[in-house]
Order: C-alpha cells, then sequence, then structure tokens
C-alpha cells in the first residue's frame, strides 16, 4: 500500500480517536515538520516547539481536517504558524533583555550551547553572514524562502501554508532572494 493511502486510513482513524494512528502520522510527520521549524526559527529548542504545538494542535483540529489538501500541506501549514509563533515569542523575551549591549551578549553568551563543528569549517563566516540576514527578515520572507529553497515546496503549497496569494508569496521569496544575495555580494 503506498503512503498516500496509509496517511488516508491513518487520518480517518485518528479523526475517531486512535491513538495509535495518530502516532503513526506523528512518526511519518516529525522528521520533515522539524526541519521546516527549524529553518524557519534558526534554534533547535524553538524547532521542537514549534513541533510540539503543531502536534497538539494537528490533534485537535483533526476533524476540521477536510482533505482538501494532503495531510502533510495541511500540518505543515499548522507547523509554519507555530514556528512563526515561537519567533514572535522570543521577540517578546528578547526585547526584555537588557538594553545595554555588552550585558545582552553576555546572558546571550551564557545561554547558548558550545559552537558546533561546522562553525569551525572554512566556510563558517559565510555561514554566519546568512544566517544574520534569514535573522533581519521578516517572518514571511524566512518561512517562504525556506519552504522554497529548502523544502523544494510550490508557489502553490507555499502560498496555502502561509495563507498568502501566489503573487505575495513570490514577492517574500524574491526579497529575501535579494537580501541574501547582497550579503553574498560583501563577501566577495
Amino acid at each position: 500500500m503506498d503512503m498516500a493511502n496509509d496517511e488516508a486510513r491513518w487520518v480517518a482513524r485518528a479523526s475517531a480517536g486512535d491513538a495509535a494512528a495518530f502516532r503513526s502520522l506523528v512518526e511519518a510527520h516529525s522528521s520533515a515538520l522539524f526541519r521546516v521549524c527549524a529553518r524557519i526559527t534558526g534554534d533547535k529548542a524553538l524547532a521542537e516547539d514549534a513541533v510540539q504545538e503543531a502536534f497538539f494542535n494537528a490533534y485537535r483540529h483533526l476533524r476540521e481536517f477536510d482533505g482538501r489538501s494532503a495531510f502533510s500541506t495541511w500540518l505543515h501549514r499548522i507547523g509554519v504558524n507555530a514556528a512563526l509563533e515561537q519567533m514572535r515569542k522570543r521577540q517578546r523575551v528578547e526585547s526584555a533583555l537588557p538594553e545595554d549591549e555588552d550585558a545582552r551578549e553576555a546572558l546571550a553568551g551564557a545561554l547558548d550551547a558550545p559552537p558546533g563543528p561546522e562553525r569551525h569549517a572554512a566556510s563558517g563566516e559565510i555561514r554566519r553572514d546568512i544566517e544574520r540576514e534569514l535573522a533581519r527578515m521578516s517572518a514571511i520572507e524566512r518561512a517562504a524562502f525556506v519552504l522554497r529553497h529548502h523544502e523544494g515546496q510550490s508557489l502553490e503549497e507555499i502560498s496555502a501554508t502561509l495563507s498568502l496569494s501566489i503573487s505575495a508569496s513570490k514577492q517574500a521569496i524574491f526579497r529575501a532572494v535579494r537580501k541574501l544575495r547582497a550579503t553574498l555580494e560583501t563577501v566577495e
């Protein structure tokens, strides 16, 4: 049996209260959903919180899933919204941090995990520049860019996920790419 048929069966059974069927949906989609949320938030802990919130919301609203789109598209939409909400929460917390830049850096340094091996790679400087630029983008620009260039989603899927028109999705992607190009041009 193919994945689409399994998924439709799991959704129907989970909607009827079958916890094992919902667990199958979680297992089938958790890695991809985490990858999207991590790229949007730029933070593993925030991504984990977003994925957990997305699955909780999906479970609560599973009976509202009407099947007009693929379950994965519906779930990605919930996940992207959860990731964007995690970013908003983080911004509220960061705005409550001390105004003094040195105090902020000291606090951030105390909370950061030790750098991973990728930071020690020769491309570490470029990676940091790109991450900085992604962090400066609006949440919609970043989400649209991640969905298009990291997840390979179509404009129609991005539009549905972000509740934007196709034109607005194209503009968000275009603005994100233009900003990243400008950042990379300064590196050369």
